[in-house]
């Protein structure tokens, strides 16, 4: 597209003037590169899996064209969307519903650990779109309560997470349970070899597409380490908060030290707040809510707690821990720099550590700037 007005974007997509103006309203100027290329093709009904970093658009690549695509009339369940955790399947919710707001269709969220009779009042109602996790749409679907009979598409998002988790029969379960001809779509920012195997078994005649722009080597996302023992990561983080403006997400790895870290920078005054995959759905709406509103500089998460997590206006991502692999550093780090935007990842690791942070740096091919902590401020090292 050489000339990006919201006029030609339209026409390329023939998509519902109700949709049109929800493009307009939002203040996109132009498609990104994984909604030019994922768009066209979905709205054809084709089967898709598709790569694309985190915060280049993938959730709007795939639920304008699943949303133009239902029919307003038909008070049948017709779309599905599925995710690993309740946070990105609440970001996926609130995002259909901004782009329903002019439409005669319906979406209701279908979330593990709510209040199930809740979830069933809802389905009487008889919603015209889904949202949900795994765990609980498969539960409905066993209830005979979520029927699946007239669905006409089916969305994973973050499928790499749901099969690596095991969930791969209980999505398999899920799909098998619709209409042979219904749309299936994979989704990920890292799209494994079993994932894809998974979606060429289920799909039909699938079409893989992958896009790289805007992801780990976008030029808004800075890559850079301390060097530190171990003992002294707990310090090295109170000390990086407190060099200026900052909004930011730390992973530490296991559940039962996330707790421990958090009670020390706390002793160390530092204002934070906790996600983990244990966490109650009151207090991680809290936690979330009051870093979102920038009542703390701080929110400490585990892998699973934050995967698909959205917030706006965050600079950077810390590494407490080393991440265990390629793929959850691309994870950790889309959190920030997200659609154009600039953000900053800074692992705090051990010498022996950044051995493997040079190696996962050249795998990724990102160049990694070591800094250093002097006199309050964060600069290159020496």
């Amino acid at each position: 597209m050489e000339n990006n007005t919201v006029e030609q974007w339209q026409a390329l997509t023939k998509v519902k003037p109700y949709l049109q103006k929800a493009w307009e309203t939002s203040g996109f100027k132009k498609p990104t590169s994984i909604q030019e290329k994922t768009i066209e093709p979905l709205l054809e009904g084709k089967d898709i899996i598709f790569e694309s970093p985190t915060g280049t658009g993938k959730t709007v690549a795939y639920v304008l064209p699943m949303l133009n695509n239902l029919d307003e009339n038909s008070k049948s369940m017709q779309a599905v969307f599925i995710a690993p955790t309740k946070e990105l399947a609440m970001q996926i919710f609130e995002e259909i519903q901004k782009w329903t707001k002019e439409s005669e269709l319906s979406v209701a969220s279908f979330i593990g650990g709510a209040n199930i009779k809740r979830q069933l009042d809802k389905l009487k109602k008889r919603p015209q779109i889904a949202v949900g996790t795994i765990d609980r749409m498969k539960e409905l679907i066993e209830m005979k309560k979520l029927k699946m009979h007239e669905v006409k598409s089916i969305t994973v998002d973050e499928v790499d997470q749901i099969i690596a988790n095991k969930h791969v029969n209980g999505l398999k379960a899920i799909i098998n349970s619709a209409v042979r001809d219904r749309q299936l779509v994979f989704t990920s920012a890292t799209i494994s070899e079993q994932a894809e195997q998974v979606g060429k078994e289920l799909m039909n005649v699938p079409e893989t597409i992958r896009v790289s722009e805007g992801g780990m080597k976008s030029e808004s996302l800075e890559h850079a380490y301390i060097v530190c023992e171990r003992r002294d990561k707990i310090d090295v983080l109170r000390r990086i908060i407190h060099t200026g403006e900052f909004k930011a997400l730390a992973f530490v790895n296991d559940l039962e030290k996330i707790d421990e870290v958090a009670e020390k920078l706390r002793f160390k005054k530092v204002k934070l707040e906790v996600l983990e995959g244990q966490s109650s759905k009151i207090d991680r709406k809290k936690a979330i809510s009051s870093f979102r509103a920038g009542k703390v500089p701080l929110l400490l998460a585990t892998d699973v707690a934050s995967r698909g997590l959205d917030i706006e206006g965050l600079t950077h991502v810390v590494q407490f821990d080393f991440p265990k692999d390629a793929a959850s550093y691309t994870h950790r780090a889309g959190r920030t720099g997200r659609m154009g935007r600039t953000g900053t990842v800074i692992s705090i690791v051990t010498p022996g550590e950044e051995k493997s942070l040079m190696k996962l740096a050249k795998q990724l091919g990102i160049f990694a700037q070591k800094k250093e902590l002097t006199r309050g401020k964060l600069i290159d090292a020496k």
